[in-house]
C-alpha cells in the first residue's frame, strides 16, 4: 500500500498536493485519498480529456501503455489497491457464488463499455457550459474513491457533512452493493466493472510478463482451471484478458507445465546466441 502512504492524511483529514500528485500510479486509487501520494490513471485520462483546452492525455496514456507492456493484468493481481480489498473480503466464511459460465461470457465485456462510455465519451462531449467535462467514472460509480476518499473525508471533515446529497448516497449504494457480492464473488469490480482492468487486460496477451504452458508436460487434466477462482481455461489460454496473474494455477499443476514471470526477447535472443 506504499502508494497511500501519506499517513498524515488520515489523522489531519486533508489531501496530499505536493509534486508525487503529478505522478499516476499504477493501479486505480483515488486522487482524493488522504493518504495517496500518486493519481489515479482513470482519474487522470478522464481530468485531461473532459478539460476546456481539450487535450488527448499523452502522459496518461503512455504511462499505462508502459505499465501494461510490462506487466499486464498482473497489476491487477498484485499492485491495485481495490483488488487487495476485494480479495480479503472473499476470504470471509461464507458461500461463494461460481458465476455461471454463459452470464460471465457476456459480463466481462461490461467493463470495457464502462471504459468507453463513463472514462471517454461522456467527459468528451458532455460538458458544461464553460465546455468542462466532469470524471463521470469517478462521479458515478467508482466505489474505491468512495471508500478510500469520500467517506474517510466526510468523518474527518465537518464542513463536507453538510454538502451530503443524493449522489454520495448513490455512491454509498455502490459501495454496499460491490463489498457484499466480494464476499460471495471473486472479485466482481474487478472482472466486470473496472475500467483500468479492461485497459491492461488487451496487454496480456503481448506482455514481457507472462503465463507460459509446457505442453509436452501437460496432460490437460484441468486442474489448473477447477483452481482459477475466474474459470479461465488456463491449459489452453494462459494469457487470457481475464487472468490477474494470480499463479495459483502454476502453483496447483503437479506437472510443473505453467510457468510464470518476464519473458523479454533480448535475454531470450542472448541465451540462444550463447
Amino acid at each position: 500500500m506504499v502508494s497511500n502512504g501519506y499517513f498524515k492524511g488520515f489523522f489531519e483529514g486533508h489531501i496530499y498536493k505536493g509534486n508525487l500528485k503529478k505522478t499516476c500510479v499504477p493501479g486505480l486509487n483515488c486522487y482524493s485519498c488522504p493518504g495517496s501520494l500518486g493519481s489515479c490513471p482513470i482519474g487522470s485520462l478522464q481530468a485531461t480529456i473532459g478539460s476546456l483546452k481539450y487535450n488527448m492525455a499523452y502522459y496518461t496514456i503512455g504511462l499505462i501503455t508502459l505499465f501494461g507492456v510490462i506487466f499486464g493484468r498482473l497489476i491487477c493481481g498484485f499492485i491495485c489497491p481495490f483488488g487487495l480489498i476485494q480479495d480479503l473480503l472473499y476470504k470471509i466464511p461464507s458461500k461463494k457464488i461460481n458465476v455461471n459460465k454463459k452470464v460471465n461470457g457476456v459480463l466481462k465485456y461490461l467493463k470495457y463499455i464502462v471504459l468507453v462510455v463513463f472514462v471517454i465519451i461522456l467527459p468528451m462531449f458532455l460538458v458544461d457550459d464553460v465546455g468542462i467535462g466532469s470524471p463521470y467514472f469517478c462521479k458515478l460509480i467508482c466505489p474505491a474513491g468512495t471508500l478510500e476518499a469520500g467517506i474517510p473525508l466526510t468523518i474527518m471533515n465537518v464542513s463536507l457533512r453538510g454538502t451530503i446529497g443524493f449522489l454520495f448516497k448513490w455512491k454509498i449504494f455502490i459501495l454496499i452493493i460491490t463489498i457484499l457480492l466480494s464476499i460471495v464473488v471473486y472479485r466482481p469490480f474487478c472482472r466486470y466493472i473496472c475500467p483500468l482492468g479492461a485497459i491492461y487486460s488487451l496487454f496480456n496477451p503481448i506482455s514481457f510478463y507472462k503465463l507460459n504452458v509446457n505442453k509436452d508436460k501437460c496432460t490437460m487434466c484441468k486442474k489448473c482451471m477447477r483452481k482459477c477462482k475466474l474459470n479461465i481455461e488456463v491449459y489452453k489460454n494462459p494469457n487470457s484478458l481475464e487472468c490477474i496473474r494470480c499463479g495459483e494455477c502454476a502453483k496447483e499443476c503437479s506437472k510443473g507445465a505453467i510457468t510464470k514471470g518476464f519473458d523479454l526477447p533480448l535475454i531470450k535472443n542472448n541465451h540462444k546466441r550463447e
